[in-house]
């Protein structure tokens, strides 16, 4: 299977190649060039079969023989070796018809670890078989970097710098970045918004002498094999609930439209899913873009979901170019507009396809204290507030939805924000045994100005140092 830019300038590459560029050459996100189908009985023998055993079955059509299938199962196995709980990702039942799906189960407690521990495998794999070394950059508004640095950390093959927006993460989410030994790791605390982060690791990439000499690799979800390592979990849990027999409504906490974008391309291979609910904080981006079909950028607030303090979700892009038809020309011009005024309008076509399948609803600071504490008092599950997002925006699509059951996504264990846990609930959650003594630990960050000169200036000399320390 080959892979091609949103952008229609870059050619098509491999299945590796897209792996360790992340970012395609001309500033475009790639996709597949055809998804897999798969059939209604593939769907349906996911049942009572383990979540390894599913990633296998999804993942081998990406991969296209470029990875031998015994190597490509040590590596998923591996990946999942160290989570807490033996279904990966398991389904609680909150309300008739509403379910979680808890997806924090991994080593840093959020939904990130169940592609990036993956990835991680599978970069480091490529890496040693070319004999290579590579620059890992990320930028983070919190989980990403942790779930990161903890995947990629002592691994001989690669550096890995993240930025984050200094102040505007959870301490246990910055602490999780700043106090993980391993000197291939990096922290920059950013003075900035993650969206100048993300802009920032962007502009980098597009810097072709730099990307070059220090064979940059991405792992934000601009990497396309992040979104496809997600789409098993939309599979999972479907199975559970009668899949591919009874259509299944997902209900998913985003900011920049990685992990709900898993579940449209879940459904792209077969998976009947009946509605898309995008669940947005106060930083409602998405939801005024759906209502409206003006994508307009506002100012980044913050909140108690910080995750979601985004306001330029880079993964829409992918979702507008097959609006389109696939179209790069009428991608280019709206990544123009967006350049140039902070915003584009959709035309009525492409919005009315992107209205088919999805909803958004967006959800206040009040709803989501309210939320949790609700959550907590009715049923006992402790929801983080990124969650909370998604259970309150799942009341308001029961509201008017079909009779499909509704899963919730459950993106992050309630212990990373303990603040917003003690404001909803008056008490204060415990952190799991893995986390013991965290605050005890040291930190080590560097924080920079949001400048990309001074930034690759800083990435450069560690690198370098990096890579003479590692030549024989």
């Amino acid at each position: 299977m080959n892979y091609i830019s949103t952008r229609g300038a870059a050619p098509p590459v491999s299945f590796t190649q897209m792996l360790l560029a992340g970012l395609a050459p001309d500033g475009g996100l790639y996709l597949p060039q055809a998804y897999p189908k798969l059939s209604q009985n593939a769907i349906a023998a996911f049942a009572g079969r383990s979540y390894e055993e599913v990633a296998q079955a999804i993942l081998t059509p990406f991969v296209a023989g470029e990875i031998e299938a015994g190597a490509l199962r040590g590596m998923i196995e591996a990946a999942y070796a160290n989570f807490r709980h033996k279904a990966i990702a398991p389904l609680a039942q909150l309300d008739s018809n509403v379910f979680v799906l808890e997806l924090f189960h991994g080593p840093t407690f959020a939904f990130k670890d169940l592609a990036m521990q993956l990835l991680a495998k599978l970069i480091d794999h490529v890496l040693k078989v070319r004999g290579e070394r590579a620059t890992i950059i990320g930028a983070t508004s919190g989980d990403t970097g942790a779930a990161a640095i903890e995947a990629f950390r002592g691994l001989p093959q690669v550096d890995v710098f993240i930025l984050y927006p200094h102040g505007r993460v959870s301490e246990v989410q910055r602490r999780q970045m700043t106090t993980t030994e391993g000197g291939n790791i990096h922290t920059i605390a950013l003075e900035g918004t993650f969206d100048d982060a993300q802009a920032c690791v962007k502009n980098i990439f597009n810097h072709r002498t730099f990307r070059d000499e220090l064979n940059l690799c991405g792992v934000n979800s601009i990497n396309l094999a992040r979104i496809l390592f997600q789409t098993v979990y939309y599979f999972t849990s479907a199975a559970v609930l009668g899949g591919p027999y009874r259509k299944i409504s997902f209900v998913v906490p985003t900011g920049n439209f990685g992990d709900i974008l898993a579940g449209w391309m879940s459904k792209r291979m077969g998976l009947p899913i009946d509605r898309l609910v995008i669940a947005t904080n106060s930083n409602d981006i998405l939801t005024r873009t759906l209502a409206s079909g003006d994508y307009l950028v506002q100012t980044v607030h913050p909140t108690q979901s910080p995750s979601m303090d985004i306001q330029v979700s880079s993964n829409f892009e992918r979702l507008l170019f097959e609006a389109h038809g696939r179209d790069p020309g009428a991608l280019c011009r709206l990544m123009a507009r967006l350049r140039q005024s902070q915003g584009f309008a959709i035309e009525p076509d492409p919005l009315h396809a992107i209205r088919a399948e999805f909803d958004a609803f967006r959800v206040a600071e009040a709803e989501t204290t309210r939320e949790i504490a609700r959550s907590w008092r009715e049923t006992g599950f402790l929801a983080d507030p990124h969650t909370a997002v998604g259970m309150s925006a799942a009341r308001k699509a029961k509201a008017h939805a079909s009779e499909s059951p509704l899963v919730v996504l459950s993106t992050a264990h309630p212990a990373k924000f303990p603040a917003a846990i003690a404001h909803a609930t008056g008490m204060q959650p415990d952190l799991p045994g893995q986390l013991a003594g965290l605050f005890e630990r040291k930190e080590k960050f560097s924080i920079l100005p949001n400048d990309q000169s001074e930034i690759e200036r800083f990435i450069h000399a560690r690198a370098a140092r990096a890579s003479a320390r590692a030549a024989p």
